[in-house]
């Protein structure tokens, strides 16, 4: 289990607009990523060190939006001004969360210009939705290691903080196991909660120093 990724939801201007102004903070540029059909969704990315990366996602126009819980909450994230939308944890095995939620697993998919395709299975996204401090959680499916978004491009970029308002102890339970286990060296200020709780600001250290997203 360890921190896999985190998602900003596009601001009214786009997803473009939006991944030019975070270009111009962390000093890199993004990577396209593509369309997320099941979802409804398109993202671009920006590899970070350490296997990580930041995703902007938009949702589209498209009927699988209005159903997919991921499309549901990029929606409403991006309706409220767009920003921080949650924080992803990469795991070896799905079954015991499908068990404790009570629900399966979702596939995800991205296909390459190359015809390549990124497969993984997702959950958790509604505990998100209901609880936005919770990660949600993926498996990439096998096979598929050198096509992850991390090895885009060669990183100097580091996810140093994650600033959330909310608890440790809720995460914590959420998981099923120490939050911190989680992080590797990335460090959490957890903050007490003024309104709705979740990821407030993301520091990176860039190539021109500390970066407060």
């Amino acid at each position: 289990m360890r921190l896999d990724h985190v998602s900003y939801a596009c601001e009214p201007d786009g997803l473009a607009a939006t991944a030019d102004r975070i270009s111009a903070k962390l000093g890199v540029e993004p990577v396209k990523g593509g369309v997320h059909p099941r979802f409804g969704t398109r993202n671009m990315i920006f590899p970070l060190v350490n296997g990580q990366y930041l995703e902007v996602v938009e949702v589209l126009n498209h009927p699988a939006s209005d159903k997919a819980p991921f499309g549901q909450a990029v929606r409403a994230r991006s309706e409220a001004g767009g920003g921080w939308m949650g924080w992803c944890v990469a795991v070896d095995d799905l079954a015991p969360f499908e068990e404790r939620l009570g629900r399966s697993a979702v596939p995800g998919n991205r296909k390459f210009p190359d015809g390549q395709e990124l497969t993984w299975q997702q959950i958790g996204i509604k505990g998100l939705i209901a609880d936005p401090q919770v990660p949600y959680l993926l498996r990439w499916d096998d096979g598929t290691e050198d096509l992850h978004p991390s090895k885009a491009r060669p990183a100097s970029v580091k996810l140093e903080c994650l600033t959330i308002a909310g608890s440790s102890e809720r995460v914590t339970d959420w998981l099923g196991t120490d939050v911190e286990k989680t992080l590797d060296d990335v460090q959490v200020q957890w903050i007490a909660p003024n309104g709705t709780p979740g990821v407030m600001s993301v520091t990176f250290e860039t190539d021109s120093g500390r970066v407060e997203i």
